[in-house]
């Protein structure tokens, strides 16, 4: 890699270091830390969910997954406007207005009891693990091609950088790292795709027909390998358009505003960023794989999570290149910081503050258990990231949203809309669905290839449901009694109108 190359990273990599430091100065309290104090405006929170969506997984999975795979690649990528529709007609308010720092909090406004909060802590840890080795793969791979450096050797550079924008910066530095890369990430993403096209005359489906010319009907039509693949297909789609529900990195930015019109403000930007972006990233993903060459694609990575840097060397030689993979590598930084933040949140504020100090632990005691928690975060990462460099991590994310589909949406939706759900039903439901899923991905393909016992990948199809057939009966055959019940109910009318007005 070349000097003005190195610079551009460099550069890159101290603006975060920088903000970092700003953010770090500003954040006083656990509010700071955990939520960026409450002051991000609408638009401004709405970029930095954009950001934490458009990450390794979009950018570089997504576009591989097209490049080597076609049309089956599209199922990674254009559901996510209509998740995020989901998102503001169903969450936005309710959790600005129920949470405090996590979504435990959102439970616990209706569900009192350690039970409840510890449930959700320990799914919240989970899931955001599963999300974290997606995005630390995604990074080391960049480090790796850019600087030729071991896999390892990355893995951990990226572990240490991301321990320092987590413990130093907290939310406020995560939220404002994402917004700048959010815009640094767009510009890159327009730049390829005006080159691709260049390419073909200006033609948005000269790579498509291309593609249909050269590889044949395959590569712009589905293609199902096995009998259980259309299954698969569809789990994956319900696991990815849902999953963003209970997400709790991304849920948790709706406690980083004011008030729920910024809530919804939040979501409606959002859901423009992704439009556009989305409506891009088919076209790059093809262009990819024509100009690039599948086979060149899947001689750098298996799994095609270079295409995006390959394609642009092949566009604009190594100041493009350079450019891209640092723009890449910080969106996947901020990304993780987020993870981390999730992570961290819900041990030190739930489990640590609520649970184990009953809810005697100080504010102080909190940020020191936060950072003792993002330490272990990160490591955990930096050693499952060890053993799923081959992966792709499109599809790695894609079990992540299966899982928080799976575990957390029922428990938060019932919880809000439901008068007769009970503690004992959210429970149940969250732990049938995590059980489920990680249970089917561990004996499906991702995990053990073509020996595996089960013959899909996603679980979604099947946990989630599963999840909400339980937390429904059990609500419906073991209900409060007597004055637990009453107390139940004038509970759920005070919910409703703390959720719908902000007012307690």
């Amino acid at each position: 890699m070349g000097a003005v190359s190195a610079a551009i990273f460099t550069v890159l990599v101290l603006i975060t270091l920088g903000i970092t430091y700003v953010a770090a100065r500003r954040s006083k309290s656990a509010a700071d830390h955990f939520v960026a104090g409450g002051q991000l405006s609408g638009r401004q929170n709405g970029l930095a969910i954009a950001g934490d969506y458009i990450s390794a997984a979009s950018f570089l999975g997504v576009t591989g997954a097209i490049a080597l795979g076609g049309f089956n690649g599209f199922y990674l990528a254009v559901f996510v406007p209509v998740a995020y529709l989901l998102t503001l007609l169903l969450v936005a308010e309710p959790l600005r207005n129920l949470g405090r720092f996590t979504l435990a909090d959102v439970l616990v406004s209706r569900f009192q009891g350690r039970a409840v909060r510890s449930a959700m802590a320990v799914t919240s840890v989970v899931v955001s693990t599963v999300y974290l080795i997606a995005q630390f793969v995604g990074a080391a791979l960049l480090v790796t091609a850019l600087f030729n450096i071991d896999y390892t050797v990355a893995v951990l550079v990226i572990g240490g950088l991301t321990t320092v924008y987590t413990l130093l910066g907290g939310m406020l530095a995560t939220s404002w790292i994402q917004i700048v890369k959010t815009g640094l990430l767009l510009a890159c993403t327009v730049t390829l795709f005006l080159l691709i096209l260049n390419k073909y005359d200006f033609n948005p489906l000269g790579a498509f027909n291309d593609a249909l010319h050269t590889v044949g009907q395959q590569a712009v039509a589905p293609s199902r390998t096995t009998a259980l693949a259309g299954f698969d297909q569809l789990s994956m789609v319900v696991g990815l358009v849902l999953g963003v529900l209970g997400l709790p990195h991304v849920m948790i930015r709706f406690l980083t505003v004011p008030d729920a019109r910024a809530a919804r403000s939040s979501a409606v930007t959002a859901i423009w960023v992704f439009a556009a972006f989305y409506l891009m990233i088919p076209v790059i993903g093809y262009g990819a794989g024509q100009l690039v060459g599948r086979d060149g694609i899947a001689a750098k990575h298996p799994a095609g999570n270079l295409a995006v840097v390959q394609l642009a060397e092949t566009l604009g030689g190594n100041l493009l290149l350079a450019v891209v993979a640092a723009v890449a590598f910080v969106t996947i930084l901020a990304v993780l910081s987020g993870l981390v933040m999730a992570v961290s949140g819900a041990i030190a504020h739930d489990l640590y503050g609520q649970v184990l100090k009953r809810g005697a632990a100080t504010a102080r005691g909190e940020l020191t258990a936060a950072r003792f928690a993002t330490l272990a975060t990160c490591a955990v990462g930096v050693v499952i990231a060890l053993a799923a460099e081959r992966q792709n991590i499109a599809f790695l994310a894609s079990l992540a949203f299966a899982v928080a589909a799976s575990a957390n949406l029922p428990a938060l939706l019932l919880t809000i809309y439901w008068r007769r759900m009970t503690a004992r039903a959210v429970i149940s439901g969250m732990a049938i669905g995590l059980v489920t899923s990680l249970t089917i991905i561990l004996l499906g393909p991702a995990v053990n290839g073509p020996d595996a016992v089960l013959g899909f990948s996603n679980p979604a199809l099947v946990s989630l449901p599963l999840s909400l057939l339980v937390s429904v009966l059990v609500a419906l055959v073991l209900p409060d009694r007597g004055e637990a019940a009453d107390t139940g109910q004038s509970t759920f009318r005070s919910l409703r109108l703390k959720a719908l007005t902000g007012v307690s």
